[in-house]
């Protein structure tokens, strides 16, 4: 079990004694690999494990190695039952960064570290602004509620983000345009 008051940069698995990569730039990369749905899942949790882990994690020790990233990444937080995927690190990053700046009261970026706990606590500090607006449209369209005014001109406005719709890759986007030079 985690301990929330302390910061931990080290991990004890399989009685070995590890140093971790805690910064929060870090453990956003482990997210974003980890939620790559193009990979297999044991390549993605390879690359989580080296990106969080000082030293290779023989193989018989990354199920609990495993564990712990999992438990690091939730600030040792239970989950609650899984509901629709309302925030994308990548595709929200701005909003993130300055909601983030703002609750923290500084330029996050420009800090050569911060713990990820550090970072969870001033995103969790996050007050109204530009990210609850976003969230809760979001969420408002993913349970089918019924759009108040302000939430369907934001949804006219915002589509794209609010339906967290990723950018084409520049391969989709000559497919796309293959495809619709043959439906002229």
């Amino acid at each position: 079990m985690l301990n929330p008051w302390d910061l931990p940069k080290t991990a004890v698995i399989d009685g070995k004694s590890y140093d971790l990569h805690t910064d929060f730039r870090n453990i956003l990369q482990i997210i974003c690999w980890l939620e790559r749905e193009d990979l297999p899942v044991f390549i993605r949790w390879q690359v989580a494990l080296g990106l969080f882990y000082e030293g290779s994690v023989p193989e018989e020790s990354m199920p609990e190695a495993m564990e712990y990233l999992a438990d690091f990444i939730r600030w040792g937080q239970e989950n609650g039952t899984p509901g629709p995927k309302l925030l994308d690190w990548q595709l929200d990053a701005d909003l993130i960064i300055a909601d983030v700046n703002k609750a923290a009261g500084t330029e996050l970026r420009a800090m050569p570290y911060v713990h990820w706990w550090t970072f969870l606590g001033w995103f969790r500090a996050i007050g109204p602004g530009q990210l609850s607006t976003l969230v809760s449209v979001r969420e408002a369209v993913q349970k089918g509620r019924k759009l108040e005014g302000w939430q369907k001109d934001y949804l006219k406005e915002n589509r794209r983000r609010v339906l967290m719709t990723k950018p084409l890759t520049q391969d989709e986007r000559q497919e796309k345009q293959r495809l619709e030079a043959l439906l002229q």
